[in-house]
């Protein structure tokens, strides 16, 4: 049994027996509590929806968010608190940080005992669903009914998970069922909501794929985008480090281009079909083949998107359908952002902007108003308490705070300022980091070591410091860590990303080697 493991079981028994679990709250019982379909994409990014501006907001396909939106709230500063598709999700099934629920890194599986939203709507006589990506190694809890896909599921023709078979584990086993996945979850989640006993709410928890690497879509879509160039962001030519300071190397979309021309000679050679292959930029001038690996990846990334705008629709037309809208919530969110070209980038797990925003709507026409956008700081960790209180439970013991008060336009004066976010999984490209955001500055300390998580790879790292002023630069094309005139915010900065650790339970305090990295970077 590693430490991780044991942290969170000497959590979990610190925890009273019991506290953890719903509790009915004294809401009106004659009132109808609401359906909840939380609809979830993999790296479905802020700047692909159309509704956050961007170069791109003039040529995504949107239909359906521009309405949830029209009808809804839309959340502008909404982060994860750890940038990867599996700990993400975590975070937003049980309201706790990395450090609480322990899954860390894409290589770690969640405690089973650990209550979720699903744990904690169904104790309260909800009905519970789950369709699509699943991507946490251990069995769903908390569904009466799942259908999942076998690990990162796959485009076209998937395996499906039934609940009613045994749990696979690392065996590739389930139903091969034939169509384009997007296509497919929404048709299961229509089917099983048409199923449902309307005097019973339900959650259905819809998980797309869409819009993860490979970036595919179906053949309806084949053709959206012919003779398209689209609009390049303004760091695209960002080369590296010496570029803008900052700390850390990234991926850049070369790599990208590499992974093409492998499947390009034989696609059994990488881990995914990519669309529209053959590609290569071998023989191009640098800038030139950086630009042509741009909009082939924007072509596949916006109609992979579109799909998922499609579908998005059935799932509304299928309410409206079925007489439940006006007492449903629907949420659409990404499970992190991506960078679509920014910095040369691709991919997430950074504290940048594009990588740690997650795209946020709801809409809930009983109790919250249309058309608005929320500015609070809002994390991952706050989804499941938030969509507890609206369903009338508690969930207890929980590191995020609800934000329905603050969807309905009553923000709590206390509301938090600041947000914390770590990064643990350690690689020489995109170091291990932690680091605190405000409304306009950014602090971001790269540790760079790989304590004792999974996932992980050794290289020699001096630990560093990045520092953005977002105000005045809300691209992050300039570390101003060393700019003398930031020197006061930064030393307050380091005083709040202390006091947020701590706050959080996440110290340190169990690595000796973060100890001594603390005492002698910290003020430097």
């Amino acid at each position: 049994m590693n430490l991780k493991t044991l942290s969170v079981l000497n959590m979990l028994a610190l925890v009273p027996s019991g506290s953890m679990l719903a509790q009915q709250q004294g809401a009106d019982s004659s009132e109808q509590r609401p359906n909840i379909l939380f609809i979830l994409s993999d790296d479905h990014t802020s700047q692909a929806w159309g509704i956050y501006g961007g170069v791109l907001a003039d040529y995504v396909k949107n239909e359906n968010i521009k309405r949830l939106a029209s009808e809804g709230v839309v959340l502008d500063n909404c982060f994860c608190t750890n940038s990867i598709s599996a700990p993400s999700r975590a975070s937003i099934l049980t309201g706790l940080y990395s450090h609480r629920n322990g899954l860390y890194t894409l290589n770690d599986s969640l405690d089973t005992s650990i209550p979720t939203l699903a744990t904690t709507l169904q104790q309260a006589g909800y009905h519970t669903g789950l369709v699509g990506k699943w991507h946490i190694q251990s069995q769903p809890q908390g569904f009466d009914y799942y259908s999942a896909f076998y690990d990162q599921g796959e485009y076209r023709d998937p395996v499906f998970i039934d609940s009613k078979d045994p749990w696979p584990g690392n065996r590739r086993f389930g139903e091969k069922i034939l169509g384009f996945s997007t296509d497919l979850v929404a048709e299961k989640a229509i089917k099983w909501m048409k199923k449902q006993d309307k005097d019973t709410p339900f959650l259905m928890c819809c998980h797309f794929k869409a819009t993860h690497e490979p970036y595919d879509f179906p053949i309806r879509m084949e053709h959206l985008y012919d003779g398209v160039t689209f609009p390049e962001p303004e760091n695209l030519l960002d080369w590296g480090p010496e570029t803008n300071g900052r700390s850390f190397i990234g991926q850049p979309l070369e790599e990208l281009a590499r992974r093409w021309k492998i499947a390009s000679q034989d696609p059994d050679k990488w881990w995914c079909r990519y669309p529209e292959l053959p590609f290569s930029i071998d023989g191009l001038q640098k800038t030139t083949a950086r630009r042509a690996a741009y909009q082939k990846f924007m072509r596949d990334y916006l109609r992979c998107g579109a799909t998922v705008d499609d579908n998005i629709g059935k799932l509304l037309k299928a309410l409206d359908e079925m007489g439940i809208a006006d007492n449903t919530i629907v949420v659409y969110v990404s499970d992190q952002g991506y960078f679509l070209g920014e910095h040369g980038f691709f991919d997430k797990r950074m504290f940048y902007e594009e990588s740690a925003r997650m795209p946020f709507v709801i809409r809930y026409p009983k109790k919250i108003p249309a058309g608005k956008r929320l500015k609070d700081l809002v994390q991952n960790i706050d989804f499941a308490p938030t969509l507890a209180e609206f369903a009338g439970v508690e969930m207890k013991d929980v590191q995020g705070r609800s934000f329905a008060e603050n969807l309905m336009g009553n923000t709590p004066k206390d509301w938090r300022k600041e947000i914390y976010y770590r990064y643990w999984t350690n690689h020489a490209i995109r170091p291990a980091h932690f680091g605190i955001r405000s409304d306009r500055y950014k602090l971001i300390f790269y540790y760079g070591q790989n304590l004792d998580m999974t996932d992980t790879q050794d290289f020699s790292f001096t630990p560093c410091w990045d520092f953005y002023d977002l105000q005045k630069d809300p691209k992050e094309n300039h570390n101003a860590y060393n700019d003398k005139e930031y020197a006061p915010i930064i030393k307050k900065m380091k005083e709040d990303l202390l006091r947020l650790r701590k706050e959080a339970g996440d110290t340190d305090e169990k690595y000796p080697e973060m100890q001594k990295i603390l005492k002698e970077y910290y003020n430097k």
